[in-house]
């Protein structure tokens, strides 16, 4: 993501400050994302069986972390706002809610919240914060790494139980600052297993259902496809951290204990039949014009600033590396078959 300009921040800062003063000063801004943790009301949901849902990941799941400060401006999530993101489409289907863990405003703190949403954008798998400029300038450096979101759960819930299921995406980050072979490859390879590990750690203390989903082929995203290779080296650090997460959850035991998703397969067969899955751009351009979205990315994103009025369904990608609500929404009911092959739900 790009560095946001003094005219834009300037922007979201009075927007902000005018929205505090019409709320009477409170500091958290809502977004429609759902309630708390709970979600066991007495109808049966749509996958057939209530669970608690907990996620853990980057911005591909993040349900709000940032929305007291974007929603200023009509964003929240890194899509095209107000729609939702996978995780929370797939808490729905079990008769749950998904609500950010953590969020922050203008002071530029974390603020625990009480959800199970503790994905963030632009957290990597172990890496300690390294924001790209953007958040940093607006709301500094601050982001959880996996290995510390799970570490957070565990010092306030100790751990998990048979009626959760865990969401686990995380991976991307660390294939787009790995930078290129041979260095890449190292970086790569133990973000891969240290993933595994985290997955271990979520295992061992009680998650009976954990969903752990691989990277996606980041080559092939708008910023991927405009790399000076056509996005060869990010597709090639993608599947080396597949092959890697694959080779680890089998040593560490894991393999049979996890559902895992593979969203690198799904993703390029969209790419390849994106008209018959409803689209009508692919991966050649973005739903959140550049022209009026700021900073160009789908976290400040909103109808207002779509490229035309239902560009939130007919483009795959929000920004260059965001889905899109529709590409959300199909991913949702890909993960929700895939659990459901294991018998568990419908």
């Amino acid at each position: 993501m790009r560095r946001i300009n003094d005219n834009v921040r300037a922007v979201i800062l009075a927007a902000l400050i005018s929205l505090l003063a019409a709320c009477g000063g409170h500091g958290r801004i809502s977004v429609t994302d759902g309630g708390g943790g709970g979600g066991n009301g007495a109808a049966t949901p749509a996958g057939g069986i209530h669970l608690q849902v907990v996620s853990f990941g980057d911005s591909l799941s993040d349900v709000g972390t940032f929305a007291p400060i974007a929603s200023t401006v009509g964003g929240g999530r890194f899509t095209t706002n107000p729609g939702q993101v996978w995780s929370q489409d797939v808490a729905q289907y079990y008769g749950d809610t998904l609500n950010a863990a953590f969020t922050i405003d203008f002071t530029h703190k974390l603020s625990a919240q009480g959800g199970l949403g503790y994905a963030e954008g632009g957290a990597t798998v172990a890496t300690p914060a390294n924001l790209y400029d953007f958040l940093s300038d607006v709301i500094g450096n601050i982001e959880m790494p996996v290995t510390q979101q799970v570490s957070s759960y565990l010092s306030t819930h100790a751990g998990f139980n048979g009626d959760q299921l865990v969401l686990v995406w995380a991976g991307s980050n660390d294939v787009l600052r790995a930078g290129t072979p041979p260095a890449a490859t190292q970086i790569v390879q133990t973000a891969a297993t240290t993933l595994a590990q985290v997955v271990g750690q979520i295992v061992q203390n009680g998650a009976t259902h954990v969903v752990v989903i691989n990277v996606p082929n980041v080559g092939l995203s708008p910023k991927g496809l405009a790399s000076p290779d056509a996005g060869a080296n990010l597709t090639q650090l993608s599947q080396l951290f597949n092959d890697s997460l694959n080779a680890a959850l089998q040593a560490d035991g894991l393999q049979g204990k996890v559902i895992q998703i593979d969203s690198y397969t799904w993703i390029n067969q969209i790419f390849a039949n994106f008209q018959a899955n409803g689209f009508t751009v692919s991966n050649t351009s973005v739903a959140c014009d550049p022209s009026k979205t700021p900073d160009q990315t789908s976290l400040l994103c909103s109808p207002h600033t779509y490229a035309t009025p239902n560009a939130d369904q007919t483009y795959m990608f929000a920004d260059d590396l965001h889905p899109t609500t529709r590409l959300h929404a199909l991913f949702a009911q890909f993960v929700e078959q895939q659990i459901a092959k294991t018998g568990l739900g419908h």
